[in-house]
């Protein structure tokens, strides 16, 4: 099965290192979740997915990247 990969803490630290909290506010999540994606070890739902995405101003892809077998 493939992976999902993100780049939430790189495009953290390139929004004014804007915080775990922050995102998690703009996204309406916990800032357990953020840990939690940025660590790998949660797969966000298709909604949260676009959420962060808004967060950041950028398109769904720039954040999650899938990676086949």
């Amino acid at each position: 099965m493939g992976k999902i990969k993100n780049r939430i803490r790189r495009l953290r630290f390139d929004n004014d290192e804007m915080t775990q909290e922050e995102l998690a506010n703009r996204a309406g999540c916990t800032r357990q979740t953020i840990i939690a994606l940025e660590q790998g070890k949660y797969v966000p739902s298709i909604e949260l997915a676009f959420k962060i995405a808004k967060a950041f101003g950028v398109a769904l892809e720039e954040v999650f990247q899938y990676e086949g077998e």
